[in-house]
């Protein structure tokens, strides 16, 4: 217990400073399904630690206190009450970050599925009267692509079919389930923040990488990223841009596709099996603990 119980957190630091190296060398696909899922195993091994730290402020509870004065027993103190009581607040916190995360994510959705409403069902491309280039994949059932006039006008048609590639990738592999459930992730735990930019700079990778074989050319898949980025008038507005992300992810398709490295995959999973491992080895002591103070 007093070992285990802080295990996620540490493995946490080693999971988010290993992150950017495995967007790096790994294809984006397995990548950010492995980085998601390590990301939501530590959040949660986190999570399930904190709750453990608070439980121990059951010791503490005065009839408990007044009991084992009365039969003579010693209480065990598993963790300081300051820890256990900073683990509460933290908790407090969590749980104040990923409410506000919820609500922007729901904000969002909305906005988007306002912007198409309107249009028939069958219809997937939406095209939205707006000086601004920009470009989203709007998830729902069906799922649309929501483009402003302004990208559509900036772009050759090969570079459009590129665009549209590129979105349907979002919704196909359902990007946005991913990418929320990694801000859900780093919303408990804030060490994971660096995990949650790599996987939302991954999706777009794979989104990158699903336009080059539908469009056949990587070449030109390179070209409609630069141009939609020139034509931007914000970051993040056109394709998830910003200025050293589309030059990495420019660069990227210059050159072979990365390879699907399963050992390094497994190696991130088991970064996210690791914590929860401490986790419930942590809540074992901590039964055997208060079986003696409670009884």
């Amino acid at each position: 217990m007093r070992i285990d119980v802080y295990t996620p957190l540490l493995l946490s630091l080693l999971l988010a400073f290993v992150s950017p190296q495995v967007g790096l060398r790994l294809a984006p696909a397995p990548a950010a399904r492995a980085l998601t899922v390590a990301a939501v195993l530590a959040a949660g091994a986190t999570t399930w630690a904190l709750v453990l730290l608070t439980v121990t402020l059951v010791g503490e509870a005065p009839p408990v206190v007044a009991d084992a004065r009365e039969d003579g027993r010693v209480l065990p103190d598993p963790v300081p009450e300051i820890v256990a009581l900073a683990a509460l607040a933290v908790l407090a916190v969590a749980v104040c970050r990923v409410l506000r995360a919820i609500r922007a994510e729901r904000a969002t959705r909305r906005t988007l599925r306002r912007l198409c409403e309107g249009h028939p069902d069958g219809i997937e491309l939406v095209v939205a009267a707006s000086p601004t280039a920009q470009a989203f994949a709007v998830p729902g059932t069906p799922g649309r692509i929501l483009v402003t006039s302004a990208m559509l006008a900036a772009l050759r048609p090969a570079e459009r079919r590129v665009l549209f590639a590129h979105e349907r990738a979002h919704l196909a592999h359902r990007h946005a389930l991913l990418v929320h459930a990694v801000t859900l992730a780093a919303a408990v735990n804030p060490l994971l923040a660096p995990v949650r930019t790599t996987v939302t700079y991954l999706v777009e990778r794979w989104a990158d990488e699903c336009a080059a074989d539908a469009v056949g050319d990587r070449r030109t898949t390179a070209q409609a990223l630069a141009r939609a980025a020139l034509v931007a008038h914000r970051p993040g507005c056109a394709l998830n841009f910003s200025d050293r992300a589309v030059t990495r992810r420019v660069a990227a398709l210059q050159t072979a596709p990365p390879p699907h490295l399963r050992p390094i995959a497994a190696a991130v999973l088991a970064l996210g099996v690791l914590p929860a491992l401490g986790a419930a080895d942590a809540t074992g002591d901590l039964l055997h603990l208060l079986g003696g103070v409670l009884t």
